[in-house]
């Protein structure tokens, strides 16, 4: 019994702890977030007026051949 209480709290000694390196607080909190998310609308912001008058290359020959469309079961 005595033994296993030795294991058991030598395995929960040896799991208590940080994984991984430190983070900095410059990269960790709700304002870095925010200027994250403003900074990537920027972006989308600038992409957007850009594409409009270039137009969007992901939509240009976006043609689907969908088959033809045959009532099935009918009554």
């Amino acid at each position: 019994m005595r033994t296993l209480v030795i294991i058991v709290s030598a395995g929960l000694l040896i799991s208590c702890g940080v994984v991984g390196s430190p983070i900095a607080p410059e990269y960790v909190g709700v304002a870095v977030t925010v200027e994250k998310q403003k900074r990537q609308h920027a972006l989308e912001g600038e992409r957007e007026t850009a594409g409009s008058a270039v137009g969007d290359p992901f939509l240009e020959d976006y043609d689907i051949n969908l088959p033809p469309s045959h009532p099935v079961g009918t009554r």
